[in-house]
Parts: C-alpha cells; structure tokens; sequence
C-alpha cells in the first residue's frame, strides 16, 4: 500500500453498543442559485466503538468531510441523528461546549490550523481556557505534547510554527486535541500534507495514544494505503453513502464493490490492472436512481452485469443503506450473490 507500514494492534472485540454514531444521518445543502439541493449524506448508519479506529475513505465530492463534520457537532443534521454514549447530540451552545471536549478535531493542514503569531504553549492551551478545565494549565499542556511525542515538552512552548517542521506542527495540533482528554478524535486527512518519511511517524503516534488512552478515531483519508495501516474497519464512501464497509483486511483484500475495487487498483502496489472510472466524478445535486454508482461502474460497462442478470436493477433500484457496523457488506445488485445476500 502507499503509506508506509507501521505495527497495528487489533482493537479489543467489538462493544454491544457504539461510543459514536451516526444514525440514518443526512446532511443536505440549499443548492446555488435556485439550483437542485446537495444531498451531502444521504441516510448514513456509522459506528465507532470504544478504542476502535473506523477509516472513511472515498473520493473528493463523496461526503465524507461532511459526514464527519456532522459527527463533530460543525453542521446541523437535515435527517437523523448523532449518537454519543448512548445519547443523541444536543445543539444548543452548552450541550456543543461540552460535546466538543470529549470529541476533537484533528486538521490535515496544521500549517493553516495553527495562528503563526502563537507558540506553542498557547496553541496547546487555548482549549483548556475556553473550556474553562480546572488544574495546573502548565502540567496539561506538558503532558499533551509529551503524549504526542514533543518531548521535552519544556523545549517547545515558546516557538513558533515556522520554527517547527510539518511533522512538528502536526504534533502540536494532536497536542490541542488531546489537552482536553477527549474520548473520540476525528483525523481529517491527519497526514496528506506530511512527507512520506514522516507519514508513518504520525500513524504510529495515533495507534500508540489508541493502546495507551483508549482513544476512538475516525480517519478520513481518500489513501486506502493509511486505512490498511492505522484502521480496524473501513466504510467506503459515495455519492452521500457507504458503498462497502467491514473489518479493513476484508475490505481492501477482497473488494466486492466495483468503486472499491476501482480504488484499489490504481495504488502503486496492486496486482490488479488498473482501473480508470468514465463519467463524471459525484456530484450530490445529481444522484442518479438505481445504484449511484452504476453511470461509472466497470462490471456494468463490461456487460458482467447483464450477464449476471442485475443490469436493470443496478440502473433502476436503489439500495438498502448498510448498517453502521457489523461484517463485510457492500451496496451493490452484482456483488450481492457474492456477498451472500
């Protein structure tokens, strides 16, 4: 895969109920002058469960930044629900605060997420001070950078972001999120703007804080090579819908959803031919009927499709959404007999 390996331990077994979900979540934009509305995420079932690492991965347009932003409280469901321990997310300014202490955000562009007028001690500590976190505000932001890695934290709380590498930066922003203590982070693309030699680095700091603090994570990458190192699940991402989800060395070893397979195919390491998508990319104020993959879908294009007998049905009917967790599933007419259902 593209991403360097690093050592992965597997979760402990998965819990009887998630710590975070997103329960039939939708998410729709008004469209740009009078045009058709953006069904962003289109009844989404997710779970991720205590000390469980969830990837969500899938082209640019797909939703899945959407998705997590509505996990993380930053836009409002149209449909649906979040759930976090058992209770759906509340959105008034006191429930938020609170929510946003144990569920952090973690950019992919520390450079843009740091003010480069700050040190580090005050990137670290404004969250402890606009949560209002009792204590010795010293020891915390020590402990947070150490815990990511800068140590000794004492030599980094005056510098300033330009005097860091991008590595460096990247930790510092881990730091912010795990000053609070929280219980879920959320890694938007937590290595795109890293290089390679660093990149593995950073995954094994997020597998090492999962072992040592118990933390969730949902990671959102469009690289299948990070989700097979760092991730014990995978939900792939389309058009507004997990297309394929399950344990990640099922998903990405034996692919049955052709946008999965199509992914796939084009990392450097695959055996597989290459796979080139025709059509146009996603694009949420279109979702076509049927399967909404089916104007781009290889095994359609092929003729396998008609010759399995599902042809009409990948043009025509739509597709149950797949639960939040449970084994290898995938939204598809074709890869149903496959898949066993």
């Amino acid at each position: 895969m593209s991403t360097a390996p690093v050592m992965k331990e597997t979760s402990p077994g998965r819990p009887p109920r998630a710590l975070l979900s997103a329960d039939a979540l939708s998410v729709t934009f008004p469209g740009r002058r009078g045009g058709p509305p953006a069904r962003a995420v289109d009844g989404v079932d997710l779970d991720i469960g205590p000390g469980e690492i969830v990837a969500l991965v899938g082209e640019s347009g797909c939703g899945k930044t959407t998705l997590a932003r509505a996990l993380l409280g930053l836009v409002t469901p149209t449909a649906g629900r979040v759930v976090f321990a058992g209770e759906p997310l509340g959105y008034g300014p006191r429930a938020l605060k609170a929510y946003r202490g144990r569920v952090q955000l973690v950019l992919q562009d520390p450079s843009g997420s740091l003010n480069p007028r700050h040190t580090v001690y005050e990137a670290v500590a404004e969250g402890l001070r606009i949560h209002g976190r009792p204590g010795d505000e010293r020891t915390a932001v020590a402990d947070a950078l150490a815990r990511a890695g800068l140590r000794p934290p004492e030599r980094f709380f005056l510098r300033h972001p330009h005097e860091l590498s991008g590595g460096q930066r990247q930790r510092v922003v881990i730091a912010g999120a795990l000053v609070l203590r929280p219980e879920v982070l959320v890694a938007d693309e937590p290595v795109a703007s890293l290089d390679a030699s660093v990149r593995g680095e950073i995954l094994a700091l997020l597998l090492a804080l999962r072992a040592e603090l118990g933390l969730s994570a949902l990671v959102v990458t469009h690289d299948l090579g990070l989700a097979w190192n760092i991730a014990d699940r995978v939900a792939v991402m389309y058009l507004g819908r997990v297309v394929e989800s399950g344990p990640v060395e099922d998903v990405l070893s034996a692919p049955r959803h052709p946008y999965t397979r199509a992914l796939l195919s084009v990392l450097p390491e695959s055996p597989a031919e290459p796979v080139v998508l025709s059509g146009e990319p996603p694009d949420p104020t279109r979702v076509p009927g049927g399967c909404r993959f089916h104007a781009r879908c290889q095994i359609l294009a092929s003729g396998e499709a008609a010759r399995t007998g599902v042809a009409e049905a990948c043009r025509t009917q739509d597709l149950p959404v797949l639960p939040g967790t449970g084994p290898h599933a995938a939204a598809c007419h074709w890869a149903a007999p496959e898949a066993g259902a």
